[in-house]
Formats: C-alpha cells, structure tokens, sequence
C-alpha cells in the first residue's frame, strides 16, 4: 500500500467522525431538551420516627416468648439442630467439641461448663441460658454477646429459633415448662 491509499483511509476516518461530530451538532439544535434547575424528582415521604431502646452490650427487641415458642416443634428443631452439631454435642455425656457440649443447656448458667475454655466475653455473662436468652443469642450470636468466640451466622426465621430451642430444652435430665 502507497502513501497516497493509506492517505485515503485516514481522510475517510476523519470524514466519518466529523459526520457523527455533525449530526450530533444538528440533533442538538433540532431537539432541544430544557434541563431542569436540580436534576432528579422530589418525593413527598412522611417522617416517621423510631425509637430503639439499646443498652451498651445488646439491642433488645420486645416480644412476647411464649408466642415464639409455640411456633417451633421438636422435630423441625432437630433438623435444624444438625448446622450446629458440627461444633456442639447434644447427648447425655457428650464431650466438648469445637464448642461446649449442648445436653442440660436450657436452664444452666452461660459458661457453665467446666472442662470448656470459653471466651471471655461468655465466661463473664452473668446470666443463665433461659429462653429469652437463646432466642437473643441464636439470632446472631456474635451481637448478643459481643466478644464471643461463636462464629455462626445465627438463626433468623422465628420458627426456626423456637425449633431448635424446644429441642435444647428436650435434651436434658429435666426440661424446663414452656412459658
């Protein structure tokens, strides 16, 4: 190829954006659009407040347990148990794994269990496992009780918390009245 085609070649390059260039140009004049002051639309929305009532530790929702926990069943809550049989033993004599064995829960004092190295933020939980307090801790136990050394997720469905907490309460020597 000479110097005159490759000439050619970038003259009809150029052609081509000037047209588009021009076009554009034209566009603009023959279709002007106003542009408004502030872009966007305004959307009337009602205030509504809410108020959270939180301590320094925990945010505490109010509910009402015995409602929750005639939600679950013992069945559901034994299938549901098995995310948490990975680290927790349910049976009578069961021994530690990576978490404390679970038999006797319902009832027992947070950090209860003497041959299990907890974290410090449990062993210092002055509290027992009532189902107040498991319904809170199973929802994310990681914000319950800040500092635990708990890495599950938690347990969001309302069911599936009363589930597995009647099946805790089951595993023991003498279980707990439902409220």
């Amino acid at each position: 190829m000479d110097s005159f085609e490759i000439n050619k070649v970038i003259a009809a390059i150029l052609m081509v954006a000037l047209l588009i260039i021009g076009l554009g140009k034209i566009s603009g004049v023959i279709f002007h659009v106003e542009k408004p002051e502030t872009p966007g639309y305004s959307v009337e929305v009602d205030q509504i407040t809410t108020t959270v009532a939180s301590t320094n530790e925990t945010i505490e929702k109010v509910f009402d347990i015995a409602v929750l926990m005639s939600m679950g069943d013992v069945a559901s809550g034994e299938k549901i148990f098995k995310k948490c049989a990975a680290c927790h033993s349910i049976v009578k004599g069961g021994k530690n794994k990576i978490g404390p064995a679970l038999y006797n829960v319902v009832g027992r004092k947070v950090g209860a269990v003497s041959d299990y190295k907890y974290s410090k933020a449990l062993a210092g939980y002055e509290k027992s496992w009532t189902f107040e307090e498991l319904n809170g801790y199973l929802i994310k136990p990681a914000k319950w009780i800040k500092g635990t050394k708990m890495a599950f997720a938690g347990l969001r469905k309302e069911k599936d918390r009363a589930s597995v907490i009647k099946y805790l309460n089951q595993n023991s020597d003498s279980p707990l009245s439902l409220p």
